[in-house]
């Protein structure tokens, strides 16, 4: 399995600790980590989703992020967007996904003790659909 992983770096730091996590799983798996993308956040994860897709040496992909709680319903909606247009990219490339988005409506006490867990079962949602 070749893995591909799309990064949001909204949230550099907690999201560079879900990337080890992610990569000590894939490996655990025996998979190559055969491509990383940081984009600027969440909205932007769909498109570098799609772009490597199409590429052959890619099987799958994961992506990590953090959707923190605002004082608007504005990380809600890009969370419901950011699902919808990730579900759609599985079924238009018939590769498997996995959402290792923290939120939406994280607040700061909530994204430390799920770094972990987000990035190893967005793995493990691939290894799933891989069967």
């Amino acid at each position: 399995m070749n893995l591909g992983i799309v990064c949001g770096s909204f949230h550099r730091e907690e999201v560079e600790s879900m990337l080890e996590f992610a990569i000590q799983e894939a490996e655990s798996k025996n998979w190559v980590v055969s491509e990383i993308i940081w984009v600027p956040g969440s909205m932007e994860a769909p498109l570098a989703l799609d772009r490597m897709l199409k590429k052959d040496n890619v099987d799958g992909a994961i992506v990590l992020g953090i959707i923190e709680r605002g004082e608007t319903d504005h990380g809600l909606v890009m969370g419901q967007s950011v699902t919808k247009a990730v579900i759609e990219l599985q079924i238009t490339h018939n590769k498997p996904i996995g959402l290792g988005i923290i939120g939406p409506g994280a607040e700061p006490q909530h994204i430390g003790p799920r770094l972990e867990p987000h990035a190893r079962a967005a793995v493990g949602a691939v290894a799933a659909m891989s069967e």
